[in-house]
């Protein structure tokens, strides 16, 4: 597994846990509409490729290079399993919040700034889903 940790340090309101393995024409459009959410806090994006082997990883690897400040690669060598593959990801995420992404959603520009909201607003809250298309 490689890791790239991001270096600046900042208070990170949420991380955006994105899982993925061959999803090649999927996760461009992923990590675009995370790259360009409306909102007024710092996160993060956490991308574990689970040793993809159709260019997924490729595909990570350069947004991670456009995006350093946000993005953090988590590039498994050999195919863990979707399940481990989701606990490192996890286990590395500095956010207050966690956001669940599969490497094929998308999210809508406000998702993270609207889920924040809820849950700063509900402190007994711990969990948030919504209807998903």
């Amino acid at each position: 597994m490689m890791i790239v940790a991001n270096t600046l340090e900042k208070t990170i309101k949420v991380s955006v846990c994105v899982v993925t393995y061959n999803q090649k024409y999927y996760i461009r459009e992923c990590l675009e509409s995370l790259i360009n959410q409306d909102v007024n806090f710092n996160y993060e994006i956490i991308v574990g490729d689970d040793a993809s082997t159709d260019g997924t990883a490729d595909i990570v690897k350069e947004y991670a290079a456009k995006y350093p400040e946000i993005i953090v690669p988590v590039l498994h060598r050999k195919n863990m399993g979707a399940v481990a593959n989701m606990v490192v990801v996890y286990r590395l995420a500095k956010g207050e919040y966690i956001a669940h992404m599969d490497g094929d959603d998308f999210a809508l520009p406000e998702k993270l700034r609207k889920q924040v909201l809820k849950l700063d607003e509900n402190l007994g809250c711990f969990i948030c889903s919504h209807d998903a298309i």
